[in-house]
């Protein structure tokens, strides 16, 4: 009897877990492509150009980047790497990270689905209140000597792992768009690229995945005991969102796929704020960590999580604060185990993630028998070939 119970639980947590798998897939493959896109396909000058420092206007540009990459957090991290090995600016490259985890559609709707629209807006109005946090925190305790020695460990880490680019300029970057497009050597290098990213963190994700599905076993009896709720308002508010990340470092969680935990745990009893806090905490949970410390250096993945962190808990106040004051907190029934985790239907994500599967079955074809370094590694007359790739030239205008 005990051992067909635990195989009944056992199934039931990878049903949780495929549940969430399946509500990701796409948004997954997708950030991780675009990483590999901007690997192979942008130029160090470019890039340079484009995120050259951490002023408004580099951070606005950053944001639209990042929302517009529409990236789970395991991709938004191995993207932002691939712009600081490009030459990006440390700081808008972690906002690209930030945004691209935070102010995308896919997470919005999923969030108002799941959680209401409230959680939507208060995600949006987040992810720019801790781009801004980031920014004013890497100013004050992150300095220039330790962003370079991290720099040099993220292009130290791209050799080592096959891409080639603390060794200079990728060939495909070398190509106008309209030629890149066209060549099976540029889809090589970004096939490579895409491989190579899958390859650095594919087992976070997978124990990600399962861990988050032994989570959604809890009971709300489990997360209730977890949360002040006989104490003044601001007590209660202040232990949920230091809570809440903990939560989230503990189980896992990824992007889009921490919506579902998110509304367990709403429905557990968690405050508005410590939720909000849980849904940002995807960035700083221990794979992601890992990751961090495997692209930056221990010091400098120490270094970001903690300001992380903090970065966290003070934005989740700020939204839980404001939107408190204009009774945007929603009061309504919260939702059941059954409304959160996802199945297997006719819809939207069926189609998203059958092209996902094509594209990434597609991807590792193309890269069989090589890496990203093979197609990097072209010189002519001893000198590494040049930059320059036409949707972000070098002669772009100043600042762009």
């Amino acid at each position: 009897m005990l051992a067909v119970a635990v195989l009944h639980q056992l199934g039931r947590a990878l049903s949780f877990a495929g549940g969430m798998t399946w509500e990701i897939l796409w948004a997954l493959v997708l950030g991780f492509l675009i990483s590999a896109l901007v690997q192979a396909l942008v130029s160090k000058q470019a890039m340079r150009r484009l995120l050259p420092d951490d002023s408004p206007r580099t951070l606005a540009v950053a944001t639209g980047l990042g929302a517009a990459s529409s990236s789970c957090s395991y991709a938004a991290v191995a993207l932002a790497r691939s712009l600081v090995v490009k030459g990006a600016n440390f700081t808008a490259a972690m906002a690209v990270e930030v945004a691209s985890t935070n102010l995308v559609v896919e997470l919005g709707v999923i969030m108002a689905l799941i959680l209401g629209w409230q959680f939507t807006l208060a995600e949006f109005v987040g992810g720019f209140v801790m781009i801004a946090l980031m920014a004013l925190l890497l100013r004050r305790f992150v300095s220039p000597a330790l962003e370079e020695r991290a720099r040099r460990h993220a292009e130290e880490a791209a050799g080592e792992d096959g891409h080639g680019h603390g060794h200079g300029a990728d060939a495909a970057a070398t190509l106008p768009l309209r030629d890149a497009i066209r060549s099976a050597d540029a889809w090589r290098e970004v096939a490579g690229n895409f491989r190579m990213d899958w390859t650095m963190v594919w087992k976070e994700i997978v124990i990600g995945f399962f861990l988050a599905g032994f989570i959604g076993l809890l009971g709300d009896d489990f997360f209730n005991v977890l949360f002040v709720t006989d104490a003044p308002p601001l007590l209660r508010t202040l232990e949920n969102v230091i809570v809440g990340p903990l939560i989230a470092v503990l189980s896992f969680v990824c992007s889009v796929g921490n919506v579902p935990l998110a509304a367990v745990l709403w429905s557990g009893g968690i405050g508005f704020g410590g939720v909000v806090a849980f849904l940002f905490a995807d960035l700083i949970v221990i794979p992601i960590v890992l990751a961090y410390r495997k692209y930056y250096g221990t010091q400098f993945a120490l270094r970001i999580t903690a300001l992380m962190l903090v970065t966290i808990i003070v934005a989740a106040l700020i939204v839980d604060g404001i939107f408190g004051l204009v009774g945007l907190v929603p009061t309504g029934p919260r939702p059941s185990r059954t409304d959160v985790f996802g199945s297997v239907g006719l819809d939207y994500k069926l189609v998203l993630n059958v092209i996902a599967t094509a594209i990434f079955l597609a991807l590792l074809w193309l890269s069989r028998g090589g890496s990203a370094s093979s197609p990097c590694e072209h010189h002519h007359g001893g000198t590494e070939v040049g930059t320059g790739h036409a949707a972000l030239r070098e002669s772009a205008p100043p600042g762009v």
